[in-house]
């Protein structure tokens, strides 16, 4: 027994036509450029949502705002189905967003008062 895995990503290429393998190379550079663009997106909400945040803190707002999140997964289960994309999946993806938000407007009230 060895190790080593026994297939490999450039194992996996070995055989296949150069043009299947150029285009597989151009899809995956796209995915790629897809997931970054995701991730600054992710981040520009999220520091959106820390600005709401820190206003509910400030008033004393609940950190969690059921009504809000219903509309929310219901506009985004709209804009998947229009967008060919599981509304499921948009709602679980919302859903994972809503509860890492809730969790930071927690945090953010939780913290002392800064003046």
């Amino acid at each position: 027994m060895t190790d080593q895995p026994t297939n490999s990503a450039a194992d996996a290429m070995e055989g296949i036509d150069e043009t299947v393998r150029a285009e597989l190379t151009s899809l995956r550079e796209s995915i790629d450029n897809i997931d970054a663009a995701v991730v600054h997106m992710l981040a520009e909400r999220f520091k959106a949502t820390q600005r709401v945040g820190r206003l509910k803190a400030e008033h004393k707002l609940p950190p969690a705002d059921p009504t809000r999140e219903r509309e929310q997964i219901a506009r985004l289960r709209e804009l998947a189905a229009g967008a060919h994309l599981d509304p499921v999946f948009a709602e679980k993806f919302l859903n994972f967003i809503i509860a890492e938000v809730i969790r930071h407007h927690e945090a953010i009230a939780a913290e002392p008062p800064t003046s």
